[in-house]
């Protein structure tokens, strides 16, 4: 069985699709401090709960609220968007690859892979490396194969898309328009890669 860590409802629509067409047992596990605010937060628990109950699969829920969690982990990189993602990386997929452990799954491996809007190599070097830590394989595939399909799939059941990562700061890059062109300076200027849509 593998532990497929999730990050939002139309994330997880591919996997399912995925996974059931190779005839490979999952359980999804929702675990996701960094996604700000509170109403964000549910909204995306409800909109993961609209595709469970569609595509009938079993999630592992962590609906705690993780605003101090998130920002004891990620403050003192806050005006670094790479770093502060990296951490954020680390935290959510260190908790998955506990999660696979306590209950004895074959394999972990997480929505983040999906997603076109994040840094795809460093997701796979941080699961990578956790893996060997933890002695958990890494099922890993190039799932951004499948992005559009997900979306696509998403928009015709009418789950919410959400805009942002899930972060306030990236909700803050996202929709402060003053912010947004501080960042494209600073990247400009450090020739540096933005993982937010």
């Amino acid at each position: 069985m593998i532990l497929l860590h999730i990050c939002c409802g139309p994330c997880s629509l591919y996997f399912v699709k995925y996974f059931r067409e190779k005839n490979l047992p999952f359980v999804g596990y929702f675990y996701n401090p960094n996604i700000h605010p509170y109403k964000e937060f549910r909204q995306r628990i409800r909109a993961l709960e609209e595709v469970q109950k569609i595509k009938n699969f079993e999630i592992i829920w962590d609906k705690e609220y993780g605003l101090r969690k998130f920002v004891k982990e990620t403050f003192m990189l806050w005006d670094k968007p790479g770093k502060r993602c990296e951490r954020c990386y680390i935290m959510r997929l260190k908790a998955t690859v506990k999660k696979a452990l306590e209950i004895k799954a074959e394999a972990f491996t997480s929505t983040l892979l999906y997603s076109v809007h994040q840094d795809h190599e460093l997701i796979k070097a941080i699961a990578e490396d956790l893996s060997y830590k933890y002695k958990v394989p890494l099922y890993y595939d190039d799932f951004r194969k499948g992005y559009k399909e997900g979306q696509k799939e998403a928009i015709a059941l009418g789950i919410y898309r959400q805009g942002y990562c899930g972060c306030i700061f990236s909700e803050e890059e996202r929709y402060y328009k003053k912010r947004k062109k501080e960042l494209l300076r600073q990247l400009k200027a450090n020739d540096t890669f933005l993982f937010h849509q």
